[in-house]
């Protein structure tokens, strides 16, 4: 008689292993709750509706409720769409061809294991969530006779509670996580409460410091931001990083880059492969880098003309004596741009041309329609955020994090709840994700600034709007060569804003659109060969208009740019060497500036 195979069961418990799994997870819970009750003891901040949440809600429900007939006519059709998804579900049990009621957008991938399509019960699930997410987003996030701000807030939150309810959310409603369990004895549950113990602990017990990625994985200097250069100037606010040539002359015009303070510079050089510092180089500029200071209570008083006076300034003096060139090619970034912008309209009023070309990498300088961040920024939002500020004399970079990936909280968020708290798995190392956990602090005084004067009151866009170092900004005055590159998907810089933005200036302006959103749209090398870009040499009024009338062209927009400012860049001369100029190395490439991190545990 044939042997028979014994069937495969549950992965065998590892006893020892467990055991440490469980002593890590009392050790963990023991901390926390000494934590929490030395809090209680301290007195603990009562909850309260800062951000103006529960407000916007109930004024939305007293809208609704006032239009008796139009939430009846919702919930008819909430009911009509759910009997139709019965009607077909019991057709499809019958072995009959249907179509869905409802199906999940293309790149969703919360639905994307095959049993949300070929079960039955799943596909009945997750059916009927997005027939309930679809008709709570259009009552509540339609509400008529709102005020604009209120209806933005009121639609945003009622999708971060739509995306938090998902079915892929909870064990016994993701077949993949359920499968995991069952194949695994449940071993999954036990690893993810000990992710989610750690994350708590990481986050000071009182907020879950969810990792996105292995951050062990990457080391400044050593796998990310290992393009060869050195410190050549520092001050409070930033360190200057000169990188060194490649083969052959270089561009006469340096190449200065000025990333956001909002996080670090090393998005643009973060490994080999997918380095726009280290492309840069090779297409023969002499790159200069600033690395903002992580700033703490000393320097809470910090303005934003600081960082014109320190940051840009101080950084174009740098390079000419580095170089003995006066005049240079600039690049911003996000924030990095508007700062930019704002020292080509302080320049100008000085007549002072010594940036013969700006480009601006999803900059918002036109802040009359600032995207979904707008939800975030009002009058009583910023005010509790000034009280928070002050208390401390900084803005935690943990809270602007939150922020952003809110704005994609199904990619930045629950993906990794499920894949570290229910699936029990550990985060995947990724560079650009490792980046993105590795958050700034804000100085007090510079933020609130910013917020006021720029978000709420849209005071650049306005000529002699805002003054800053004693002149007054009026971009339509700046007369250097400029090229915008914005992306299409982008959610914190959207492109018609941005574009809002390059037709303040008059001229010579070029606008680029690429593929993809904020960072991937940004970091896309050529050698990827991904998404595409479009261009059009008009530039006008209504960006749609643009887009209509623009060229599109496969793969990355960084060689385009590249001819772009090789036409600014001044003829070639012999290649520089950091720390040979007037200014001595400091210190070696990535430097210690960019190393300052803002963990509190």
């Amino acid at each position: 008689m044939a042997e028979q195979k014994e069937q495969p069961g549950p992965q065998a418990f590892d006893a020892s292993q467990l055991a440490n799994l469980y002593s890590d997870i009392a050790g963990k819970s023991a901390r926390l709750v000494t934590q929490f009750i030395e809090r209680s003891r301290n007195g603990m901040p009562g909850v309260g509706d800062e951000l103006g949440i529960a407000q916007a809600f109930f004024e939305a429900w007293a809208k609704l409720l006032a239009d008796p007939f139009k939430l009846a006519e919702a919930q008819v059709k909430l009911w009509q769409d759910h009997a139709a998804l019965w009607q077909r579900s019991m057709l499809r049990l019958m072995g009959q061809e249907t179509t869905p009621v409802a199906e999940a957008h293309q790149g969703d991938r919360r639905f994307r294991h095959e049993d949300w399509e070929q079960n039955f019960l799943y596909d009945y699930i997750k059916q009927s969530y997005l027939i309930a997410a679809r008709h709570l987003h259009q009552t509540l996030g339609q509400v008529e006779g709102l005020d604009e701000q209120t209806s933005k807030k009121v639609d945003f939150y009622t999708r971060q509670y739509i995306d938090a309810l998902s079915p892929s959310n909870f064990l016994l409603t993701n077949p993949e996580v359920l499968r995991e369990t069952v194949a695994s004895g449940g071993q999954n549950l036990v690893k993810g409460l000990d992710n989610l113990l750690e994350d708590l602990t990481r986050g000071g017990g009182d907020q879950v410091r969810l990792r996105m990625t292995d951050e062990k994985a990457f080391k400044l200097g050593i796998n990310i931001a290992t393009t060869p250069g050195k410190v050549v100037f520092q001050n409070d606010l930033m360190q200057l990083i000169q990188y060194y040539p490649a083969n052959g002359p270089v561009f006469r015009r340096p190449l200065l880059i000025v990333p956001p303070w909002i996080n670090k510079y090393y998005i643009l050089d973060l490994r080999e492969k997918n380095s726009f510092v280290k492309w840069a180089v090779e297409q023969g500029h002499t790159v200069f880098i600033v690395s903002w200071v992580n700033p703490d209570e000393t320097l809470a008083h910090k303005r934003f003309e600081d960082y014109l006076v320190e940051g840009m300034f101080a950084a174009l003096e740098a390079i000419e004596k580095a170089t003995g060139e006066r005049e240079v090619n600039a690049i911003g970034y996000c924030l990095g741009g508007t700062l930019l912008a704002c020292t080509l309209g302080y320049l100008a009023a000085k007549q002072d041309a010594r940036i013969a070309s700006g480009t601006f990498f999803a900059s918002m300088i036109d802040f009359e329609e600032a995207g979904e961040l707008e939800v975030f920024v009002d009058e009583q939002q910023v005010a509790a955020l000034e009280r928070r500020m002050q208390a401390r004399g900084y803005l935690e970079g943990s809270e602007m994090a939150t922020t952003f990936n809110m704005l994609r909280a199904n990619d930045l968020i629950w993906s990794f709840v499920v894949n570290n708290y229910l699936l029990g798995r550990d985060p995947f190392p990724f560079d650009l994700l490792h980046w993105n956990s590795d958050s700034t602090r804000m100085p007090a005084t510079m933020h609130s600034y910013y917020l006021r004067n720029f978000y709420i009151k849209n005071l650049l866009a306005k000529p002699g709007g805002i003054e800053l170092a004693g002149v007054a900004i009026d971009l339509t005055r700046v007369g250097a060569a400029l090229c915008f590159v914005s992306t299409l998907e982008d959610h914190i810089a959207p492109w018609h804003s941005t574009y809002a933005g390059a037709k303040l200036f008059p001229g010579p302006v070029r606008f680029v659109l690429g593929g993809s959103g904020h960072i991937a749209g940004i970091v896309n090398p050529p050698d990827a060969n991904k998404y595409s870009y479009w261009t059009n040499p008009k530039l006008p009024h209504d960006p749609e208009q643009w887009l209509k009338g623009a060229s599109q062209h496969p793969g990355s927009w960084w060689p385009d740019w590249a001819g772009w400012v090789a036409q600014h860049g001044g003829g070639k001369v012999p290649a520089r060497i950091p720390g040979r100029g007037k200014l001595k190395a400091i210190e070696d490439a990535p430097g210690s500036y960019v190393r300052m991190r803002v963990d509190r545990h």
